[in-house]
């Protein structure tokens, strides 16, 4: 099959060289390969033989016409020259579109492969039990219980909860601490009513274990301490229970929970913290006869890291423990989104099937850092080096302008009026429109400050106006 490639000059070289190999003919059509015309592309057509083009993905133009008259297939290639290889290299096992660039298309169908097996798989599984009507173990897929500490003193437990599904939770639970009263538990239980998915109550308290069973669909957690006084009620209600080792051991308290009537049941050999027997605690997660409950959110709390990356791995060791559902918390800011890492961490793992690590999925939690450079040509021309910025400022007569960031909204205020978008581009232009700028060292500053409010967003961190980021 042969292949035409326009380019650009910029980005020539790096189109040879993805080229090698393949029956292609890179054609140079000005600087820059985004400004590709159809006039230009159906020039190049005419004067060779060509079963394929393949342009730019930064091309803006539409080729429907030039590819009704030519009759040659036009589609789309990566938006990065740097791309160009592993496009090429996917040729006759992917359909390249004519109006998504390649890099979107082949992202957006890995993705949609990983999703179909992870769905395909929980479809075929047959669980060990169902609460709610949500799987768990028997080889269905890792459940995500996220938990919200000191539920009875939440201020918006309700939205709290609806947040924690939304991001990707299967089962919330709601934590009780010492506090707590039967009154609480069932309050908080009464402002839940009319969610109808799998709800939690986590206390070892008899009272507020029982305070629980008319709505609480899992009770985190059962012992030797508590089985003979709330087990039989626990059974009676239907519950599931997490049951975990006391002085009795695991096994023993299994044992007590099953002989008192509770069926569904979830064995958490308590995870350790990172430099607390982390390693060591793993070896506790062999076969225990039910469900593993694999407690995460422990370790992502207690190690001043990321989590981003510490989720990913701790999915993995549930993964490869055979874990039923993994406990994930958001108690501190550095653990906010903590939710939606886990449960886009257990789904890697879901999709892993046949592929041996968690790669090329079309599932990653990249955030930060990126899975390949992409080294695209510099500018070029006579290099000056600039002086510094002058130390003075200078006000603009337009105004002041105080920047925040808050909830997902970038705010800028001007002379009483508060400006709120979700972008930088977005709030500069109604600035601008609106007269509060007028210097170009003004619109500079701001352009720098609101970008910096967008990644502070976008990365769930503070913002302060001139401070460090």
């Amino acid at each position: 099959m042969r292949i035409l490639l326009p380019t650009g000059s910029l980005t020539a070289d790096i189109v040879r060289k993805a080229a090698r190999g393949h029956d292609a003919e890179v054609a140079v059509t000005g600087e820059i390969a985004a400004f590709l015309t159809p006039a230009d592309l159906g020039a190049l057509i005419a004067s060779g033989d060509y079963d394929l083009v393949i342009v730019p993905g930064m091309a803006t133009a539409s080729f429907a016409s030039v590819e009704e008259e030519s009759g040659v297939p036009i589609v789309m290639g990566p938006r990065h020259a740097a791309d160009l290889g592993m496009v090429l290299g996917l040729l006759g096992t992917v359909a390249l579109s004519r109006t998504l660039p390649a890099d979107d298309l082949i992202a957006t169908e890995r993705r949609k492969a990983a999703y179909g097996r992870i769905a395909e798989a929980e479809a075929e599984a047959e669980p060990d039990f169902v609460v709610r009507g949500v799987k768990i173990g028997g080889g269905s897929r890792m459940k995500v219980l996220a938990e919200i500490m000191d539920a009875h003193r939440h201020p918006a437990l309700r939205e709290g909860v609806e947040d924690f599904f939304a991001r990707g939770a299967d089962i919330v639970d709601l934590g009780f601490g010492f506090d707590a009263s039967p009154a609480d538990v069932e309050r908080c239980f009464a402002v839940l009513e009319g969610i109808g998915r799998p709800l939690a109550a986590d206390t070892q308290d008899p009272l507020l274990i029982r305070a629980a069973l008319d709505r609480a669909d899992l009770i985190l957690s059962l012992h030797e301490g508590n089985i003979p006084e709330v087990g039989a009620a626990v059974a009676a209600a239907g519950a599931a229970a997490v049951v975990v080792p006391g002085t009795a051991g695991l096994a023993e308290n299994l044992r007590a929970a099953r002989d008192v009537g509770v069926e569904a049941l979830i064995a958490d050999p308590l995870l350790q913290p990172a430099g607390s027997g982390f390693a060591a605690s793993l070896a506790g997660f062999g076969d225990r006869g039910v469900p593993l409950f694999f407690g995460a959110g422990n370790v992502v709390e207690l190690i001043d890291a990321d989590s981003v990356g510490v989720n990913a791995l701790l999915a993995a060791c549930a993964h490869e423990v055979g874990a039923a559902v993994v406990f994930t918390s958001e108690h501190s800011d550095k653990t906010r989104g903590s939710v939606a890492e886990m449960r886009r961490a257990t789904e890697m793992m879901g999709a892993l099937g046949d592929h041996p690590y968690p790669k090329d999925l079309g599932i990653d939690l990249f955030v930060l850092k990126e899975k390949r450079r992409r080294r695209e040509p510099l500018p070029v021309g006579e290099a000056v080096d600039v002086p510094p910025a002058p130390d003075g400022f200078v006000p603009d007569p337009a105004g002041n302008i105080r920047i925040g960031a808050d909830e997902g909204w970038i705010l800028a205020e001007h002379e009483g009026r508060v400006y709120r978008g979700r972008t930088a581009a977005d709030v500069v232009s109604a600035l601008i429109e609106n007269g509060c700028v007028s210097r170009l060292d003004h619109a500079a500053y701001l352009g720098r400050e609101l970008a910096r409010a967008e990644v502070a967003l976008l990365l769930g961190r503070s913002y302060v106006q001139d401070g460090p980021f």
